[in-house]
């Protein structure tokens, strides 16, 4: 673990497995961190916010965030080898994230200069100036997710280092080796110690105390909703602020008039890519009636196509699941769906040969899905596409919103009055418009219905990192 700067055991000295999941093989092991660790952390993460870093002005948070990008920059070729061993992420992926990653550094570096409060008019009596003052809100605890920890740190880090708080930062079991190598980086760029702590261990442990701390001020939380619904609950402690991303089963909308050619690799990718292990991946494909067939047709195609292979495999397009319990779970689903009645057209196989050994599942899609069915209202996080007939906008729309999440969704069609009636219409955080995944930290995305709360990107997000203070001057 890191804690105050320094690398240290945990207290229990009990430690856990890192296995790489293109293999199965055992590459290490993790300190399992628990209560007295978080406690530990907390701690130092509260004297950094009290102590030295609260006085660093925002062009030095600025400059810290501009050194850390050359880091970032000059050392990404290992930080993503180092992600695709430990979370089986396809290498040419992992580095292809390098050019986000560092925009995402950059956006939150600018961020930092622009934060302000404002003058205000009021109506008391006597000479009073009036004003408010943004502040940073303390002590954050981040609990990330293992389907991309390179890049997903970064919405909390950035954050962090921009606003002027401190974090106890709790990676997921399955995937912490590249957060503890950037932790390294930040002080390598000069970050004080205390101000970013990482501790490891199981999320229902670590991120248990981390969550119920009462010397934490803030969670940000990305993972399941029964997981998110535990922190609702333990933030009652201290009344902590919340950033929930949860669950997502997206809908991916595609009319007979869309480019069948852009949308059936478009709507693909947007259920397969990182081998299905993506929040607001759109695995509900909507696709309207005279068309379906065509589609699933060609979807079967481009899946068959896809090259799955070691994550270290420069070739390889997508890798394995992250973890055994992970595989069991995708390949129960293969089975809830051949027994609810819905028709395999490709995939659904736990890869052999070569591949044996590792979590692979190859790219699947099922046809004849009502949208009623466990495989179309479930969240799976597997390269699994389920296709349902529609026949109107108004039929799309109802089906896309008849889910108990809002995380994500896209709608492809070339009449763009069609598309903003879609746009409208379904009940997500997110959508989008002849694409699939497009995130940039300017405009950002979020949640809502069961898909968690609180925004990612944007000045939205840094507010959530800071809290108002009314002033009251009487001259």
């Amino acid at each position: 673990m890191l804690i105050d700067g320094q690398t240290a055991p945990c207290v229990s000295e009990e430690s856990l497995e890192i296995r790489n999941p293109s293999s199965g093989v055992v590459i290490g092991q993790l300190a399992a961190g628990g209560e007295e660790d978080i406690d530990r952390a907390v701690r130092a993460a509260r004297a950094a916010f009290e102590g030295p870093w609260s006085s660093w002005t925002p062009y030095e948070r600025q400059a810290l965030l501009y050194r850390v990008h050359e880091l970032m920059d000059r050392n990404f070729d290992e930080l993503a080898e180092i992600e695709s061993v430990d979370m089986g992420a396809p290498i040419s992926k992992t580095r292809a994230t390098k050019a986000s990653v560092l925009k995402m550094i950059l956006f939150f570096a600018s961020q930092s200069s622009n934060i302000a409060g404002e003058t205000l008019q009021n109506g008391l009596p006597g000479e009073v100036v009036t004003m408010s003052l943004k502040a940073p809100v303390g002590v954050v605890g981040g609990i990330i997710p293992w389907n991309g920890p390179l890049g997903s740190q970064w919405w909390l880090l950035g954050t962090v280092l921009a606003t002027g708080c401190t974090t106890v930062l709790k990676p997921a079991e399955d995937a912490s080796l590249s957060v503890l190598r950037v932790a390294e980086l930040l002080h390598e760029a000069g970050l004080p110690p205390g101000v970013v702590n990482v501790v490891t261990g199981r999320g229902d442990v670590a991120g248990a105390a981390l969550a119920r701390h009462s010397g934490v001020d803030r969670i940000a939380f990305t993972g399941s909703t029964e997981t998110g619904r535990k922190i609702i609950d333990a933030s009652k402690v201290n009344i902590k602020k919340l950033q929930l991303e949860l669950g997502g089963k997206s809908p991916d909308i595609i009319f007979a008039d869309a480019d069948l050619d852009k949308a059936v690799q478009g709507a693909a990718m947007g259920v397969f890519a990182n081998s299905g292990q993506i929040c607001f991946a759109g695995t509900r494909v909507f696709v309207q009636r005279e068309i379906v067939k065509e589609f699933c047709e060609r979807a079967a195609f481009f899946a068959r196509s896809i090259k799955v292979g070691h994550s270290l495999d420069p070739e390889a397009q997508l890798g394995p699941l992250i973890s055994n319990d992970q595989l069991e779970k995708v390949m129960s689903y293969v089975q809830i769906g051949a027994n609810e009645g819905a028709q395999l057209v490709c995939g659904g196989e736990r890869l052999q040969g070569s591949l044996a050994d590792g979590y692979f599942v190859s790219p699947t899609v099922f046809a004849d899905v009502h949208n009623d069915m466990r495989i179309a209202q479930e969240e799976i996080f597997g390269p699994v596409m389920s296709v349902i007939p529609f026949d109107t906008v108004e039929d799309a729309i109802t089906k896309g919103n008849a889910t108990e999440f809002g995380l994500g969704g896209a709608v492809w069609t070339r009449d763009i009055s069609k598309a903003l009636r879609v746009v409208k219409g379904i009940h997500t955080g997110v959508m989008w418009v002849n694409c699939y995944g497009l995130i940039d930290p300017l405009v950002g995305f979020g949640g809502t219905k069961m898909s968690g709360y609180g925004a990612k990107g944007g000045r939205a997000h840094l507010d959530t990192y800071l809290y108002s203070k009314c002033v009251y001057i009487n001259t």
